[in-house]
């Protein structure tokens, strides 16, 4: 029959045993976050640049005043091309 302190000895290891395992499967999971969070950084500062930096070339429509490139909106909807679409359909911004 085994003996109490040898049962107790068995289950601290099997209880350091899982929280070894918890914790390199939270350190996984962190490692994922963090590189999700990078990446939304990351696009969000893309994002916010000036298309082609300060140099860019302005933009010309047929009949329209040259206007600088801009970066995108977040949260702006821009529709789908069309053949003939007029700019004004586009968000000011």
């Amino acid at each position: 029959m085994p003996s109490v302190m040898g049962l107790l000895e068995e289950r601290e290891r099997a209880a350091r045993q899982r929280v070894e395992a918890l914790q390199a499967e939270l350190r996984e999971a962190e490692g994922g976050w963090e590189r999700f969070v990078i990446a939304r950084e990351t696009a969000g500062a893309v994002l916010a640049e000036p298309r082609g930096g300060r140099d860019a070339p302005p933009v010309t429509v047929a009949g329209e005043q040259p206007v600088q490139a801009t970066a995108a909106v977040p949260g702006s909807v821009v529709p789908h091309w069309q053949a003939g679409l007029d700019p004004t359909v586009l968000a000011p911004d």
